[in-house]
């Protein structure tokens, strides 16, 4: 046991001493965020108005008609390839969910919205890798990440809804120590005492957002979300004593890492929904990410070895390594077109009477969807010593959902089963390099994502 804790010190020093790899941003993010929007390409700008508001467009929450609670998961398998080989980038998969409560306060319609994330295999992860090896930048680890959002809404007037709100992320410090006596003959006669401190904190970004009604048309809807950084910081201590045969040297490591261990960039999304046909729905947004500010994830690094060896043991200690020379990023800016359609394919059943809904609605509702995106690839040529691959991202979706309009006299509202899946498909890129004798020569890129999951309604 105690070779495998000294062992477990040693590679935890040597990781982190490299460079730090950070997830991207988070899931609602790459994905999307519950079925109907997953389904829709994301184009809810100026369509949300169940618990996907808290992430769309907090004013859609004001036109929620009754309390409303959700509950969804999702499963995203990624298969990106670098030269034909699988680049090990992780399938993500996680809960999400909800609610929103409606109300007044003086007269004026009001609502409140919950909204969240939640990753099942680990709220953070780490990876180190240098800067010169090859990972595609925006999706490794990209679900690691806890979102949350708290929003409020309301409707001063009879067509605006303006709303705003909070969004947290979850990031880690970690500390970690190691002190007493190793035998470098003998590791079982070693007494080494180990301390590990890791603490999850939070950061928190505003969202803002406003919906028009365009008269029979449909919605105008215009949403912003601010930039968050997770800083990450680790530090580890190496304190004791060496025992080579007989020869005791004191000896002591110390190591700082700084970094951001995700990082999620400001934007702004203008977005309009089409509903003059009753039962057809056709959204459009497009959103400007602030890529250009994107920082870049090598650690900032500083580690210091003393050691203390005897006359009679000659030893040459290695000078502390120099800090890594981090080579600028100048990621760009871009626009993410996004189209979403909806249709009522059947309407069947006796008329209902749905509470907080004018006039009456069939027992049993299918709507049909059906999306598709276009995020063009925000990093640059790669012709030099780094290596972050990307590639233009096509993303086509389905989906379909079933309403149970006042299923039950204890259900007044409805009930809402969504389902949706996704394929993106990332073109092949070929990377050249300027010298490939001084890096890791030229290579190609590219893959497949495919999205799958479900979300259920309660509306009360």
């Amino acid at each position: 046991m105690r070779r495998l804790s000294c062992a477990a010190a040693l590679l935890l020093a040597l990781a982190v001493s490299g460079r730090t790899r950070r997830a991207r941003a988070h899931a609602p993010d790459a994905y999307g965020f519950g079925s109907r929007g997953a389904a829709m390409g994301g184009a809810l700008a100026a369509d949300a108005t169940d618990f996907s508001a808290s992430y769309y467009n907090p004013a859609g929450l004001a036109g929620a008609t009754g309390l409303g609670l959700s509950i969804g998961y999702a499963y995203a398998s990624n298969r990106l390839r670098t030269d034909g080989r699988d680049s090990g980038v992780r399938d993500v998969h996680g809960l999400s969910g909800g609610l929103v409560a409606p109300g007044e306060v003086l007269g004026v319609p009001f609502a409140f919205g919950l909204a969240t994330f939640l990753p099942d295999d680990g709220l953070s992860r780490i990876k180190a890798i240098r800067q010169e090896t090859p990972r595609w930048e925006l999706y490794d680890d990209r679900l690691s990440i806890l979102f949350l959002a708290a929003n409020v809404a309301l409707r001063p007037l009879p067509f605006l809804e303006i709303g705003g709100g909070v969004a947290f992320l979850a990031s880690t410090r970690g500390r970690f120590s190691v002190t007493g006596r190793a035998d470098a003959l003998s590791p079982y006669d070693s007494a080494l005492r180990h301390e590990v401190d890791a603490d999850l904190t939070s950061i928190r970004y505003p969202q803002l957002g406003a919906r028009v009604r365009a008269g029979d048309l449909g919605f105008v809807g215009l949403t912003y979300r601010g930039e968050a950084k997770l800083p990450l910081s680790i530090d580890a201590r190496l304190q004791g004593v060496v025992d080579f045969a007989g020869i005791e040297v004191p000896l002591l490591y110390e190591l700082e890492s700084r970094t951001v261990d995700a990082f999620l960039p400001q934007q702004v999304v203008l977005g309009a929904s089409f509903q003059r046909i009753e039962g057809l729905r056709v959204n459009v947004d497009v959103a400007w990410v602030n890529w250009s500010a994107y920082e870049s994830p090598v650690a900032r690094t500083r580690a210091h070895l003393e050691a203390t060896p005897p006359p009679e043991l000659p030893l040459d200690l290695p000078d502390d390594p120099r800090p890594t020379s981090v080579v600028p990023l100048r990621f760009a800016d871009r626009l993410v077109p996004r189209l979403g359609v909806e249709v009522l394919a059947l309407a069947a059943g006796g008329l209902r009477k749905v509470a907080g809904q004018e006039g009456e609605r069939r027992a049993i509702e299918i709507p049909l969807r059906a999306g598709y995106v276009y995020e063009r690839s925000p990093v640059p040529p790669q012709r030099g010593a780094t290596n972050y691959i990307d590639a233009d991202r096509h993303t086509v979706s389905l989906g379909a959902g079933v309403v149970l309009n006042r299923p039950l006299a204890e259900l007044p509202g409805s009930l809402r089963i969504d389902l949706h899946g996704q394929l993106s498909v990332l073109p092949e890129v070929v990377v050249q390099k300027d010298n490939p004798a001084d890096f890791v020569g030229d290579y190609r890129a590219g893959g497949t994502m495919v999205n799958l999951g479900g979300t259920v309604t309660a509306g009360f």
